[in-house]
């Protein structure tokens, strides 16, 4: 099966990507691209993030002369929870810029100039950043290594400068969307003008990478049932979370009190200064969306044109991102329904979408009782199961494969549910996996203190994350536990992201996108003093690449030549 179109980029994942990852914030499934395949991935594990501020200018949904493929519609559908949830929590702190002046002690962090050489495919080069592990306490004996990579611009004469992208997760490698997809597949025109570049952010794919545990702990950590029938699998479950904790402790110690969206903000500063931009120029697709806006908050005199697209809401605290989360994949769960009961090969039925999700729910309940087997030699539980369902929420065109995995999982096999859930979670065929979860649990539990402590905790919130989402409502309920048993406290709150005296800056949010709630792009477009909001009309996870004229123009207008489309403006 070919998943390089379902995992085009890194999803958000909310609260803490303990069994189910993302992407993420997204973080992160695809939209943007992916480490391993053409493609990142992220969906199910709840995330965590902070922001605020309030526009300028006319934040909303509607019009652009496109001849159709934009227009002005003050009805553009919404995805995400109950209208009471919407909005950015005004009693939380801004988040405060630095000092304009670099302080002495990171001078020579930001004069160094990196050394490129040939890596990857034709036409990359890589290089490697220094930038200290702890901000306040800079020293060469405690520096992180980061690695870059860069295609320059074609049209050398008229550059503009570079161009960073980060596909989300947190976790998913930039270097490796930037291989695999962006330094060849963004449009021509903007590759023309800037030279594509990536950083894998502290702790992620080949920037020093946590390490928690091996291919074969992780396939059993990614089978433990998630929706615990009684005291012994609850108990099964937080062992699973205190197992994976102390291997990431064991295994990453000095790493772990600072993987921050902060700090790596603050890297993407340096990086800045070391590519030689003024200002940085920056694509950032799910979670990169909060790594972003954190980096405009931070440092507003330095924000140049910057496209946060699929936007996380800063200023909502782990549970209420991850209700407001798995209220959106369930918005995505009914588009597809609605899509599958009117196609000849749905296993669901024709009936209709309300018994198409009875069906499903049926067969994940038969599949937690008995494991079904795979052409792979392990078994397909109901954790892998239910985790193959959400990757394909996020992009519509892996519906076709999850209609073919769910027919053949009614006839008893499970293979293709098994490859879905695999290419998710970034599994090889050797049995290794990429560090997407681990590094995505790392930092999403940094971020945002717990959404819940106790297994009590947990279920009590069983009845509000049911209603959000019958289908997956008991999973990410109890995936959002997992940052309870995290080594390290939480350095991040919940918070806003104004990021006064920035340049324009385009916010960008799809309507029906499962794992970034259309709400968060409306929240963070009015946090932010520049920002205006581009609205796609449409499924899946992210805008930009995925087909629609309109939105694609749009972005790529503003890229070169800093022009933000008018207040309004919904693509379809």
């Amino acid at each position: 099966m070919d998943t390089s179109r379902l995992f085009r980029t890194t999803g958000t994942v909310v609260a803490a990507a303990a069994l189910l990852v993302s992407g993420c914030s997204s973080s992160g499934v695809p939209s943007a691209g992916s480490a391993a395949t053409a493609a990142t991935s992220g969906p199910p594990s709840p995330s965590q993030s902070s922001g605020h501020g309030r526009s300028g200018e006319a934040v909303g949904r509607g019009g652009s002369d496109d001849g159709g493929a934009g227009r002005v519609d003050a009805r553009a559908s919404e995805s995400g929870a109950p209208d009471e949830w919407s909005g950015a929590n005004r009693t939380t702190t801004a988040l405060r810029p630095l000092p304009p002046e670099v302080p002495a002690p990171l001078r020579g962090y930001y004069e160094q100039r990196l050394r490129w050489r040939p890596c990857g495919a034709s036409g990359f080069e890589c290089a490697t950043l220094r930038v200290p592990l702890d901000y306040e306490r800079p020293g060469a004996d405690r520096d992180v290594r980061l690695s870059v990579s860069r295609k320059r611009a074609t049209d050398g004469p008229r550059r503009l400068g570079s161009l960073l992208v980060n596909p989300g997760g947190p976790g998913g490698s930039a270097i490796g969307y930037l291989q695999a997809y962006a330094g060849i597949g963004y449009p021509g025109a903007v590759r023309a003008r800037y030279d594509m570049v990536a950083f894998d952010p502290r702790g992620v794919g080949r920037s020093e990478p946590v390490r928690c545990l091996s291919g074969r702990e992780t396939d059993a950590h990614v089978r433990t049932d998630q929706t615990p029938d009684d005291a012994a699998e609850e108990r099964s479950l937080v062992r699973a979370y205190e197992k994976l904790a102390r291997g990431c402790q064991r295994g990453s110690d000095r790493l772990l009190g600072h993987l921050s969206t902060t700090e790596a903000a603050r890297d993407m500063d340096v990086l800045r200064a070391a590519l030689g931009d003024r200002k940085l120029t920056y694509v950032g697709a799910s979670y990169g969306t909060f790594l972003g806006a954190t980096y405009a908050g931070l440092f507003p005199g330095r924000a140049g044109r910057l496209v946060l697209d699929a936007a996380m809401d800063p200023s909502l605290g782990a549970e209420q991102m991850n209700l407001e989360q798995t209220a959106g994949f369930e918005t995505a769960l009914t588009a597809f329904m609605a899509d599958c009961v009117q196609r000849a090969d749905c296993p669901l039925g024709t009936d209709g979408s309300a018994e198409a999700t009875g069906l499903l729910g049926d067969l994940l309940h038969r599949v937690d009782a008995r494991p079904l087997p795979t052409e792979e030699g392990r078994t397909l539980t109901e954790s892998l199961a239910t985790t193959a369902v959400m990757s394909a929420m996020y992009d519509e065109g892996a519906w076709p494969a999850l209609r073919t995995g769910l027919a053949e999982a009614i006839r008893g096999d499970g293979t293709e549910l098994l490859q879905l859930s695999d290419a998710f979670y970034e599994r090889s065929d050797n049995g290794t996996y990429s560090n997407l979860m681990v590094a995505n649990q790392a930092v999403n539990c940094l971020d945002l203190p717990p959404a819940f402590h106790s297994p009590a905790d947990a279920s009590q919130s069983l009845p509000a994350f049911r209603k959000a989402s019958p289908l997956f409502g008991e999973t990410l309920a109890w995936a959002a536990l997992s940052c309870a048993y995290w080594p390290v406290e939480a350095t991040g709150r919940p918070h806003r992201i104004e990021a006064r005296g920035a340049a324009p800056i385009l916010v960008v949010g799809t309507t029906r996108d499962p794992a970034t709630p259309y709400r968060w792009a409306r929240s963070l477009a009015t946090q932010l003093s520049s920002a205006r909001l581009l609205t796609y009309d449409g499924d899946g996870h992210t805008a930009y690449g995925r087909g629609s004229e309109c939105a694609d123009r749009t972005i790529n207008t503003y890229l070169l030549t800093g022009r933000l489309p008018a207040p309004n403006t919904t693509c379809t």
